[in-house]
């Protein structure tokens, strides 16, 4: 007999964690880096969210468990409902809940127009007086434009295109900081204020690349986006995992495993992630699948990088 462990959920109802067609019932995933938590879920068609909460910041909204909530900014990659589909649940649960500072959402700029109207009409489902609706604060993003955060200066967003089913894009948040210059650095205190008093420029600008998402996307687009490789963390989509699924992934605007393992054959020593995060699994697959594949097909030289968001 098949064995099954369980777990609460909302609505007390008692979901299994694992079963021979789908590796996660929506249970939240946990995963510690040395700088942050990544928190989250992320199975192909059913939903996906990833919040990191140290840096109050999330890419898509697919489902919005309370842990969302506090979050400040929201990257959302593209349109399909298993990415999109509770923004405004997010918005709105921030309203009942009393929190006043207004959340941010960064939105592809082609989506713009289509976002706006699409949360006019919910709200107008919902009942909600066209006197009382206000649209929440959206910033278009653009390909390859450095965004400071709302409410933290100290980090940017930076997307870029990538090949979906769909227009669709990844982003990297970056750790933007003023250092000295190099001519500069044996410099004295005193030193450095009269050269301030001067008007001198004495420091750069400096974008420390923390981590990027990809969200949805061809395995093309990891070759295409190589910039994605110097990011201290990449969490990347690896929908398809079977031999013989490469033209299954290539139709549906996935990623299949082999295009990730020649990536990282391709590239080998000039990646500078130190983890590389696996995610959006086919729901056909068992968590025993998932292991098992990755296992049988990384190359040993990144075993210890990979992982599974599982």
């Amino acid at each position: 007999m098949f064995a099954l462990n369980y777990h609460l959920y909302a609505g007390n109802a008692l979901l299994p964690t694992e079963n021979r067609g789908l590796h996660n019932a929506l249970r939240q995933v946990h995963l510690k880096t040395e700088r942050f938590n990544l928190n989250g879920f992320a199975i192909s068609g059913l939903a996906s969210y990833l919040q990191v909460p140290e840096f109050d910041f999330g890419v898509d909204m697919g489902e919005c468990p309370i842990s969302a909530v506090s979050l400040n900014h929201i990257f959302l990659t593209h349109a399909h409902g298993d990415h999109s589909r509770c923004l405004m649940r997010h918005h709105s649960l921030r309203k009942m809940m009393g929190i006043p500072k207004p959340s941010v959402y960064y939105i592809p700029e082609n989506l713009v127009e289509n976002a706006a109207n699409w949360i006019h009409a919910e709200a107008m489902f919902e009942g909600v007086p066209e006197y009382r609706f206000q649209l929440p604060k959206i910033v278009p993003v653009s390909p390859h434009k450095k965004i400071p955060l709302e409410y933290r200066k100290d980090l940017m967003i930076e997307a870029f295109p990538v090949k979906h089913a769909i227009p669709a894009m990844g982003c990297t948040l970056y750790l933007h900081k003023h250092k000295l210059k190099d001519e500069y650095l044996r410099c004295g205190t005193a030193e450095i204020i009269a050269l301030r008093k001067q008007k001198v420029e004495i420091t750069r600008e400096v974008f420390e690349p923390l981590v990027s998402f990809m969200g949805d996307t061809l395995g093309q687009s990891l070759l295409e986006q190589k910039h994605i490789w110097n990011s201290e963390i990449l969490v990347t989509e690896c929908t398809f995992l079977d031999e013989g699924e490469e033209e299954m992934a290539n139709k549906k605007g996935h990623t299949h495993l082999s295009q990730i393992v020649q990536c990282l054959n391709e590239f080998g020593s000039e990646i500078q992630c130190k983890k590389i995060i696996l995610n959006h699994f086919s729901m056909k697959y068992s968590e025993k699948h998932i292991q098992e594949a990755l296992e049988k097909n990384i190359p040993e030289a990144f075993r210890d990088k990979v992982i599974a968001f599982i």
